[in-house]
């Protein structure tokens, strides 16, 4: 979600890219959904770290939570590192209604720290 809200919203001035050590191999259709409804269309797929195009950042936000996973450790270069933990909404139980309210919660507390991070606060 991260990655479709930047580029979305602050594409003008960062390119975002995301990927983790163990991608699912798809976009969850929550995550699309969940984006959807903000007016973001997102056109990517689930990567993994070694996809990514540079290993040079000028920020790297790792976004895993804390409790439920280990974040990687970030070997490339980075003008600035960042973690900022999000509970996990694949993880989410309950029915559907519930667990796209976690996907939504997700989507809001994103919306909100992303431009922090970005204007370095």
């Amino acid at each position: 979600m991260a990655e479709a809200i930047v580029n979305a919203h602050y594409g003008k001035g960062w390119k975002a890219y995301s990927a983790g050590t163990k991608p699912a191999g798809y976009v969850h259709l929550k995550v699309t959904t969940a984006l959807n409804e903000i007016g973001v269309v997102h056109i990517g797929k689930s990567k993994h770290i070694d996809e990514l195009p540079t290993k040079d950042f000028d920020i790297v936000v790792t976004v895993c939570d804390d409790a439920a996973e280990e974040c990687p450790v970030w070997v490339g270069k980075a003008g600035k590192r960042v973690h900022r933990g999000f509970v996990d909404p694949a993880k989410a139980e309950g029915n559907d209604e519930e667990q796209m309210a976690v996907f939504r919660q997700v989507r809001s507390e994103m919306l909100e720290v992303i431009p922090k991070i970005l204007n370095g606060d």
